[in-house]
């Protein structure tokens, strides 16, 4: 055979690969479309507490640290900012709109080792539990500072009820 037939039997092969990835991530968006958009940030979101440099990596359903979430914003890892505010914690993520958690569906903060697509140090991830749509889900950062990660889970943890503040204290491990 000649090399060229080679070489389109490759491309073909190689578009199906895609074009099968591109319809398991909108299958993925679809099936979790009911969890909802996360929140924009406020016009008068409070008082700063602690601002951060963070490496975006992943936000799972709870307790299943290889299942991503794919809402908008939440899909693709990123740089950006994490501020902790006295009403709760925005992230500024490149490439999309800020991400707004309420205080009130925060469930937890600390520390993690793993989750998909990053393996680090232990306990060199920050893991912050909350709410999406009612349904719990787990956010992954990696600070890319010299700041404290235990300083940001103890600012975090101050604006968990006191109902939740022990939940998901620093899964996976």
């Amino acid at each position: 055979m000649d090399k060229w037939v080679y070489a389109w039997i490759a491309l073909a092969f190689g578009a199906v690969l895609l074009g099968l990835m591109a319809l398991g991530w909108r299958n993925r968006v679809r099936r979790q479309g009911a969890l909802g958009a996360p929140l924009e940030a406020p016009s008068e979101p409070g008082r700063s507490l602690r601002s951060v440099p963070v490496l975006y990596v992943a936000t799972t359903a709870a307790s299943k640290p290889l299942e991503r979430v794919a809402v908008r914003g939440l899909g693709f890892r990123a740089r950006g900012a994490l501020e902790v505010l006295e009403t709760g914690i925005t992230l500024d993520l490149a490439g999309s709109a800020p991400v707004f958690i309420p205080a009130d569906h925060l469930v937890g903060a600390g520390r993690a080792t793993w989750t998909i697509d990053r393996v680090v140090e232990p306990g060199g991830l920050l893991l912050i539990g909350w709410l999406l749509g009612g349904a719990p889900v787990e956010s992954y950062l990696r600070l890319t500072d010299r700041t404290d990660l235990d300083d940001v889970v103890a600012d975090i943890r101050t604006l968990i009820p006191d109902t939740r503040s022990d939940a998901q204290e620093s899964r996976p491990q």
